[in-house]
């Protein structure tokens, strides 16, 4: 019985505490992923960023599309399962265990995709701005929106923002 109660509280923690450093655990729907993927408008062999990976869905079907990816996710478990989902195309994806925030961010980027909580989309925005001034990027994001900025396409709850030099 405890190890069944240490088993529920470390599952509770390693889904419950990204809270507080970014995005939770919540899968992309289909429609979401290739409303994003179509309005990033990515060609083969260009670098996309997901923040916050999850359990690798956007990373295997932006892979099946020829684009390379960088995931970070925080919960080792679902680096451990979106690893082994996008396993086929580990050529093109690769699934960072860390903290987004302060983890090194490809500088090859041309796109970055994110179901990040709104309390998040500021600094969000600053990181952006501050990691890739002077380049042309796009932020896709599912549901929330960065303050004081209007996204360029907004379709399915996917919003685009383009960031230019």
């Amino acid at each position: 019985m405890a190890v069944v109660i240490v088993l529920l509280i470390s599952l509770v923690f390693l889904f419950g505490f990204v809270v507080w450093v970014g995005p939770p655990y919540l899968p992309t729907m289909r429609l979401q992923i290739k409303t994003a993927l179509d309005m990033l408008d990515l060609s083969p062999g260009e670098t996309m960023i997901e923040l916050g990976s999850g359990d690798g869905r956007v990373a295997r079907a932006a892979a099946q599309r020829g684009i390379k990816v960088v995931g970070y996710e925080i919960n080792p478990l679902l680096v451990l399962y979106s690893r082994i989902i996008t396993w086929r195309y580990r050529e093109n994806v690769r699934i960072i265990w860390g903290n987004m925030w302060t983890k090194q961010w490809p500088d090859d980027a041309s796109a970055i995709y994110t179901f990040l909580l709104e309390k998040f989309m500021q600094k969000l925005d600053n990181k952006i701005i501050q990691t890739y001034s002077g380049r042309n990027i796009k932020l896709v994001s599912f549901a929330f929106s960065i303050p004081g900025k209007t996204a360029v396409q907004d379709e399915n709850g996917v919003l685009l923002y383009e960031y230019s030099s």
